[in-house]
């Protein structure tokens, strides 16, 4: 039998401190988590980011790029996570319903509530955009 294949994208949005933009959703756990979302049919993943990010933050994504593309297993599906990470001037603004709150933390004070993988992924995001 063939698993469903999901195509993904999370953003690694840092403002001109090198902070990183962190949003809670209004359902699931309510864990901080970068955000992201969907590519939508034949949709190029930086393009889908800069989609994303402008939906649920009202931010805007300069210098972004592909990092990588992460394989996730998701509820019997295989869900394709393409990571992208660039640069942002603008301060998050959320609408209340899907996404409830979006600030920015550094790197060496990331939220407690948040998935336990998340803090290394977000340095190894962050090297590799540095590089």
């Amino acid at each position: 039998m063939r698993r469903p294949r999901l195509d993904g994208v999370r953003v690694l949005a840092l403002d001109a401190r090198g902070r990183v933009l962190l949003v809670r959703h209004s359902y699931g756990s309510g864990k901080w988590m970068p955000p992201g979302g969907g590519l939508n049919r034949g949709e190029e993943a930086v393009t889908a980011a800069r989609r994303e990010l402008l939906e649920e933050t009202g931010c805007t994504l300069a210098d972004a790029r592909l990092l990588m593309v992460a394989t996730e297993d998701l509820v019997g599906a295989s869900n394709h996570v393409h990571i992208v990470a660039g640069r942002t001037q603008d301060s998050p603004h959320v609408d209340g319903r899907e996404i409830v709150e979006a600030r920015f933390f550094t790197l060496d004070a990331l939220p407690s509530r948040m998935a336990a993988r998340l803090p290394g992924e977000l340095q190894l995001w962050v090297s590799e955009y540095a590089r």
